[in-house]
């Protein structure tokens, strides 16, 4: 079975990847973009150059809204773009 680890007779499923963003839009149905920050050393040159991705994160009761602070975990591919679901709003928006 994929994705799970045999431990005697008890599967156990292998921990997901977890990231924290910010919300920088709720307009889709269900689903919301988030933006993570990172930042990267330069191979050559070794100066820090801040980088970002953005996730399409499934939002089921469209709780997050636009600037909050949430945690996000990978799961399943629940459309074309989407592979990320919302695991808890850290810190809502002012």
């Amino acid at each position: 079975m994929q994705g799970t680890i045999e431990s005697g007779t008890v599967a156990v499923r292998r921990k997901r990847k977890t990231r924290v963003g910010v919300v920088a839009s709720d307009k889709s149905e269900k689903t919301i973009k988030v933006v993570c920050a990172f930042s990267v050393k330069h191979k050559k040159y070794g100066k820090i150059m801040n980088r970002r991705t953005a996730l399409h994160v499934h939002d089921e009761g469209n709780e997050a809204q636009i600037g909050d602070r949430v945690e996000v975990a990978e799961c399943r591919p629940l459309s074309k773009t989407k592979n990320w679901r919302l695991v808890r709003i850290v810190r809502r928006a002012k």
